[in-house]
């Protein structure tokens, strides 16, 4: 039966009008809601409606779509976007089902579509015996078709998408974005951060290889950053932004950890430097009398980090199921969907930096081919192959029952 999908935000790039025209071709009927100038600039294929009213009117906006254009799925990227909560709780009302595209739980060949929410709104279970139970009917899954998606890509379709931001406080007056920040102040601080990443790296290279050669001796915990906007951060965590984070696992650090123990924090990849982390981790390190034994990187090879650390500390970054995947002790101090007994250690994190679990590899290999079955589709959001990809094999996911 044809189906009635109404499109909302996407990602800063074609990839939902790709997505769109091959729904249309199999006989689907496609609409689309513009909520910024950037939507517009990359669906172009028609059957929009724009918003411009206050976000007190969305949810009766969305009633009023849903009923004229008897829609039967909603199309998303990002459950925790303003433009987005209201669209979800009426779709679920109404028996409408939500499809909700997200970074991928398993990079880099994988991105997310799954039913209802993602990440902390997953309905995935929290029992580790279910995922062993329904591993036994499932494929076993690798890494995934490869494809190249070089940063620039991504960059320049950033750009395209933010050139027009200007125009949207007149043509889609009242839209509160996901976006905290003016996208020119983070473009230049981006570049900033460049010349810095690229300025220290000897120095990071060096902290990095005292430290693992020392590891046996003196063994060091690692712990990621995540960019501060991240909705895994603020919707689905404890903490309110990532420096609040910071001082958690620090303070803690202090107080709990062996005398003998190091903590490496890195930076995120793609933080565009708009905060000043390693002048933030120095004034707690002074504080707390851990000058000598915290450190901080902006570079650095993640699977390298991740052979020799002693164990992982993640809000509930990615980073975590790699970790896991790597054989290292890990915690998740927020919401994530690794975090199962058998995969990451559930205690408190003052008992974390004393403890010696291993995960489970059985259990994460049942838990990876599992998830990989039920929200992971193989392919990108940022390059035409990735998005070739993505778009081939995600049709037969939003047309199932």
């Amino acid at each position: 039966m044809a189906q009635r999908f109404l499109f909302l935000q996407g990602v800063c790039s074609p990839f939902f009008s790709r997505l769109a025209l091959k729904l249309r071709s199999l006989g689907h009927g496609v609409q689309k809601i513009n909520f910024t100038v950037g939507d517009r600039w990359y669906w172009g294929i028609g059957d929009t409606t724009a918003f411009r009213g206050s976000m007190t009117t969305l949810s009766s906006f969305y009633e009023h779509q849903y009923d004229r254009l008897a829609i039967t799925d909603i199309v998303l990227f990002g459950d925790c976007r303003p433009v987005h909560k209201p669209a979800i709780v009426l779709a679920k009302e109404r028996g409408i089902r939500a499809h909700v595209f997200e970074e991928g739980y398993f990079r880099p060949y994988w991105i997310t579509l799954e039913r209802g929410g993602v990440n902390g709104n997953s309905e995935l279970p929290s029992d580790p015996a279910w995922y062993i139970d329904q591993a036994k009917v499932v494929p076993s899954y690798g890494n995934g078709n490869s494809f190249s998606a070089p940063f620039w890509k991504r960059a320049a379709y950033d750009v395209q998408y933010n050139f027009w931001a200007g125009l949207n406080p007149i043509l889609h007056r009242g839209v509160s974005s996901h976006v905290p920040h003016n996208p020119a102040i983070e473009y230049l601080s981006y570049i900033r951060r460049g010349v810095r990443i690229h300025r220290r790296a000897e120095k990071d290279k060096a902290i990095i290889d005292k430290l693992s050669k020392d590891a046996s001796l003196q063994p060091f915990y690692l712990f990621p950053l995540q960019l501060d906007t991240d909705a895994q951060v603020r919707h689905h965590s404890p903490f309110s932004n990532v420096a609040e984070a910071l001082r958690f696992a620090m303070e803690s650090f202090a107080l709990h950890s062996a005398s003998k123990s190091r903590l490496l924090i890195k930076a995120h990849p793609l933080d565009p430097g708009l905060i000043n982390y390693e002048k933030i981790i120095a004034v707690l390190a002074r504080g707390l009398d851990i000058s000598d034994r915290v450190f901080f990187v902006e570079s650095g090879s993640l699977p390298h980090l991740l052979n020799v650390t002693r164990g992982v500390v993640t809000i509930n970054s990615t980073v975590g199921s790699s970790a896991i995947l790597h054989g290292r002790n890990t915690i998740a101090l927020g919401k994530a969907i690794y975090n199962l007994p058998g995969l990451t250690y559930q205690g408190e994190l003052s008992d974390f930096w004393h403890s010696v679990d291993v995960p489970d590899k059985k259990l994460f290999s049942a838990f990876r081919n599992v998830v990989i079955h039920s929200t992971q589709v193989n392919g990108g959001f940022y390059s035409e192959e990735g998005m070739a990809l993505a778009v081939a094999h995600s049709i037969a996911r939003l047309a199932a029952p």
